[in-house]
């Protein structure tokens, strides 16, 4: 699968970055997700909400999934095993530090993946980044660290680090370790997108569902009554899960683990945006200045031309 062309009369070599603008849209969704999952949990459990939320996306995928293993497709499923297990790992890290922590510092910590994937890439590639994506990093970071100086929501933005903060800086390392390791796994391989998304959100949802079995939970917490949690979930479930899964597996077929990383962690950027636009919240200038340069690296990202 490959990025449609654009031709345009005008530059007829343009092609339009289909898998950048779908990253781009990941980050928009990721962005909103972190006050909708703090709603949900109100309602329920970490881990429950983990299963609840990935067992719907692995039933919508069942369908076509199982008609990419009847097309011989297997394989694809027994490869991505692995990543699910990462992937497990990284949601509820997440899910504790996100419930445990402020907003401000999640939206930092997790944005670290920013700076961690390219120095694992050119660890394992043996191959140092090129300073043009080391800058646009940079930038990013800069803008991270801007945009959350102050705290979105008003909130405490003391830096004493605690469990819950460990937790959020794990899940930025195992993001990285999860786009590197997808990325190479897609490497010489025809490899199933759908396939891959598929099988992550079953061993995510099995996963989830062994570790609330093993604790003392009520079973209550896996059928919540309200409504508002389930249109969170439903939310969650086809935007910042089903359609971010894909789309992030289709990224790493076509560009690298860097870029990757970079757009998705423009996440800070889309939350605040949201925040303030929707949710009526007021952005300082400095804030302001911190989004503008989120955005301007991911933009610079999405349209350079990729090596």
């Amino acid at each position: 699968m490959r990025a449609l062309p654009l031709s345009l009369p005008t530059n007829p070599g343009f092609r339009l970055p289909l898998p950048e603008l779908s990253l781009l849209l990941v980050a928009a969704f990721w962005g909103t997700s972190y006050g909708v999952t703090k709603e949900a949990l109100a309602y329920t459990g970490a881990l429950a909400f983990i299963a609840i939320r990935f067992g719907m996306t692995a039933l919508i995928l069942a369908p076509l999934h199982l008609r990419e293993i009847f097309a011989g497709k297997a394989a694809d499923c027994l490869r991505a095993l692995p990543t699910g297990i990462l992937l497990l790992c990284i949601f509820v890290a997440e899910t504790w530090g996100v419930f445990h922590t402020s907003a401000t510092r999640a939206a930092f910590l997790i944005s670290l993946c920013v700076l961690i994937t390219p120095l694992l890439q050119g660890l394992i590639e043996r191959r140092w980044p090129r300073a043009q994506l080391l800058g646009l990093v940079l930038l990013s970071l800069l803008g991270v660290g801007l945009l959350t100086q102050a705290g979105v929501q008003g909130e405490d933005t003391g830096w004493r680090m605690n469990l819950r903060d460990y937790l959020m800086l794990l899940a930025a390392l195992l993001r990285a370790v999860l786009v590197v390791t997808t990325n190479r796994l897609f490497n010489g391989r025809a490899l199933s997108a759908l396939a891959i998304t598929s099988t992550q959100s079953w061993v995510v949802t099995l996963g989830a569902l062994a570790f609330f079995a093993l604790g003392d939970a009520p079973a209550s917490e896996l059928f919540p009554l309200h409504g508002e949690f389930w249109w969170a979930a439903v939310y969650l479930t086809l935007c910042c899960t089903l359609y971010a899964l894909f789309a992030q597996n289709y990224g790493l077929k076509h560009t690298s683990p860097s870029r990757v990383a970079l757009l998705t962690g423009s996440e800070p950027a889309f939350g605040a945006l949201f925040a303030f636009l929707w949710l009526g919240e007021t952005l300082t200038p400095v804030q302001l200045l911190g989004a503008g340069c989120i955005l301007l690296s991911t933009l610079i990202a999405t349209l350079q031309r990729r090596h």
